[in-house]
């Protein structure tokens, strides 16, 4: 993971929105905040420059510097109440008036904790109450992203075996899913929602039961949207959404993933539910 990464994020994002008018919005709430992001990378990076690569066998998520991050909570919720949807813009205003000792509960908690997340229900009166810790891991989970990949990318290889559903360096849901070509065929390969580390995954699989019967897997995509599609089971009524780079090579998966909001509706008109929401909520 590099800088320069973070800015084909942005410039993807700047790129969809006329491509998706109905996700114009998000993408640009997605652009303000991969900004921010970016700049936090650079200041991981640079106190973290001198470090030794995390060893192969100890979990990424022991490492948490909170006298690094916890500077820069404050101005990252500033940015969400000036960019994102009112639901979230509240519950960052309602976050930052609880000062450093509620920042620092709002990332440990998630940091440490079980790291699954749950849309919340986007009512502005429910931001304040009922959904304020879904909102505060929601927000954790954004702010925490560029610490987590610089991790991942400084860290020993390791060999993984099997096909793991969740991430073999961190333990977090993959967010998306990837076809790259291999041969005459496609690999596929799922991506974490917090560190981004991407590892290779069967192509007939499913990661939130283990369902691998074919007929109870398939995938499902829109003309107007044909490199990206949503792999369903039929099993335990979940999907994962799919970015084939072999048909768009320009794309970017955690950004054309965030875009595709119909493969999303039509999923959910027909009773699948997602594996990991994504930072729009969707």
């Amino acid at each position: 993971m590099t800088l320069a990464e973070w800015d084909r994020r942005i410039r993807r994002a700047s790129e969809l929105t006329s491509a998706y008018p109905f996700a114009a919005e998000g993408l640009r709430f997605y652009a303000r905040v991969a900004t921010f992001q970016k700049s936090l990378y650079a200041e991981v990076q640079k106190a973290l420059a001198d470090s030794p690569k995390i060893p192969a066998e100890r979990p990424l998520r022991d490492e948490f510097d909170l006298f690094l991050l916890l500077p820069h909570f404050s101005p990252f919720l500033a940015v969400v109440q000036h960019v994102a949807p009112a639901p979230l813009a509240q519950a960052a205003a309602g976050l930052a008036r609880q000062g450093p000792a509620g920042w620092q509960n709002a990332l440990e908690d998630f940091w440490h904790g079980e790291l699954e997340l749950v849309a919340p229900v986007g009512d502005a009166e429910q931001a304040q109450t009922a959904d304020s810790h879904g909102f505060a891991r929601l927000l954790a989970w954004i702010f925490l992203q560029p610490y987590a990949e610089y991790l991942a990318a400084h860290r020993e290889i390791e060999t993984v075996d099997g096909t793991p559903s969740t991430c073999p360096l961190c333990g977090a849901r993959p967010i998306v899913g990837v076809l790259r070509r291999e041969g005459d065929g496609a690999k596929k390969s799922l991506i974490c929602m917090l560190c981004a580390h991407e590892w290779a995954f069967r192509r007939i699989y499913c990661p939130a039961c283990g369902e691998e019967r074919e007929p109870q897997m398939a995938f499902y995509s829109a003309l107007q949207i044909a490199h990206v599609r949503a792999d369903v089971c039929d099993t335990c009524h979940t999907y994962l959404k799919c970015i084939d780079l072999t048909k768009t090579g320009l794309a970017i998966p955690v950004v054309d993933e965030l875009a595709t909001i119909p493969l999303d509706l039509w999923a959910r008109e027909h009773g699948y539910q997602k594996l990991q929401m994504n930072l729009l909520g969707t």
